[in-house]
């Protein structure tokens, strides 16, 4: 909990995350969070006409993408399954949606595919479900 508002720390973290999105500084983002904080910041995301996608992490953890309508619906269309099962090109897509460096992401993906890994054993990564 902050001791401001009585928030927890990521749904006060939405509204910087929604800030960024509003000034096109990224066109989407990934939170992960309990189901608790997932049912308040879709609330306020819904509020807001926001487009967001929840993926369940676990039966107490979920990621909400959010963000523009178009990189939703990718998200919704490419990620079907748990993010550390991400083929290299998923993995690709979905940081990049995301707005991570495309140096860093182009050189993940080549060490991905050359290591003939779709998806398995990157836990830790960056994108193993449980990122905020």
């Amino acid at each position: 909990m902050t001791p401001h508002d009585g928030l927890s720390m990521p749904v006060h973290l939405l509204g910087h995350h929604l800030y960024e999105y509003s000034k096109g500084v990224r066109p989407m983002v990934m939170m992960t969070l309990s189901t608790r904080d997932a049912d308040t910041v879709t609330r306020k995301l819904a509020e807001r006409f926001v487009d967001y996608h929840v993926q369940t992490v676990t039966e107490a953890k979920v990621n909400v993408f959010f963000g523009n309508p178009s990189c939703v619906a990718m998200v919704r269309s490419v990620v079907r399954k748990p993010l550390n099962q991400l083929t290299p090109e998923e993995d690709f897509i979905l940081g990049t949606l995301l707005g991570y460096d495309r140096e860093q992401q182009c050189r993940r993906f080549l060490a991905m595919a050359q290591a003939g890994r779709e998806g398995a054993g990157r836990e830790g990564a960056g994108r193993d479900g449980a990122v905020s």
